[in-house]
């Protein structure tokens, strides 16, 4: 019988939020904040070593994870952009995980059952990257294996991690799931906008308020 696996979750939240024009990870979606949801599902699908990785605005995202109990993993380099702050996040993970989720904060209202499913299947096939899939469309978070040398990618690299998890397509695995959130993300306020009807609405369907910080 195979042990069961360690498995972390990085959130991402160290970026200008631009394009959005106010700062992602602190806008309310419902009665919580795009970071306390994120967390909140991670949690409710049992993954307690959750990490967050801030950079612009973090004194602000602090006093919030401090209330939820987190720590937070601070990119010195988050100019350079999102890559960074994945290999500032994986760095802090060190060896004492087997995979870790990673989630751009932006994407918040994914299911816990996405997350179970996700890890059911890693714990199955110990495949390298395991995506969810919804309506054949790829979302967040993806569940990647510890075993691939993201900390070896140069900061410059084309392309980035897509760039690099390309490598490793074969060893991928796709696990369909019925849950639109993995694929709504907010980058700019017309995205905001649908995401919150998407709240307003998910009551109806179950698929927000099962999860939410208690």
């Amino acid at each position: 019988m195979k042990a069961k696996r360690k498995i972390a979750a990085l959130i991402l939240a160290a970026g200008y939020s631009s394009r959005m024009g106010a700062f992602k990870p602190l806008l309310p979606l419902g009665e919580f904040t795009a970071i306390e949801l994120a967390v909140s599902r991670f949690r409710a699908a049992g993954i307690a070593d959750i990490k967050v990785v801030t950079g612009h605005k973090a004194e602000q995202l602090a006093p919030i994870l401090s209330s939820l109990g987190l720590g937070q993993v601070f990119n010195a380099d988050y100019k350079s952009g999102m890559l960074s702050s994945i290999l500032a996040g994986r760095k802090s993970l060190g060896s004492a995980f087997d995979a870790f989720f990673l989630l751009p904060v932006d994407v918040p209202l994914f299911s816990a059952c996405t997350v179970e499913a996700l890890v059911r299947e890693y714990e199955r096939s110990e495949a390298a990257v395991v995506y969810p899939r919804f309506r054949r469309l790829r979302g967040h978070p993806p569940l990647i294996s510890a075993a691939l040398p993201i900390q070896e990618i140069p900061a410059d690299l084309p392309g980035g991690l897509r760039s690099f998890l390309g490598d490793y397509e074969e060893a991928a695995v796709d696990v369909d799931v019925p849950d639109e959130g993995i694929i709504m993300d907010f980058d700019t306020p017309a995205d905001y906008r649908k995401l919150q009807d998407y709240v307003r609405k998910a009551p109806v369907t179950g698929l927000v308020g099962q999860d939410l910080v208690e």
